[in-house]
């Protein structure tokens, strides 16, 4: 009798493209009016992007402008410095 082994969802990061487990990366959500807030439940409705959970990832990212592009919508500085605000209790200094 063979026990089927759960397939782990992966993501990709969009700051060191990455793919690692769905778990351990934080999605952004971009909502119906443009605004980016972090889905720590992973479920909220939107189009959503994935990232590590270090400062070198977050840092990539805004340098990239990964997060907008991915979303495909236009982020302000201003929504930029909200989101990286409230992600920053999140980013590990190694990751």
């Amino acid at each position: 009798m063979d026990l089927k082994t759960k397939k782990i969802p992966m993501r990709r990061c969009v700051g060191c493209m990455e793919s690692k487990p769905k778990k351990e990366l934080i999605r952004i959500v971009a909502d119906a009016e443009g605004n980016l807030h972090p889905d720590l439940s992973g479920r909220a409705n939107g189009r959503g992007v994935y990232l590590c959970p270090s400062v070198q990832c977050l840092a990539m990212a805004r340098k990239k402008r990964a997060i907008s592009r991915s979303l495909e919508i236009n982020v302000t500085e201003e929504q930029m410095d909200a989101l990286f605000e409230e992600l920053s209790p999140y980013a590990k200094e190694n990751s």
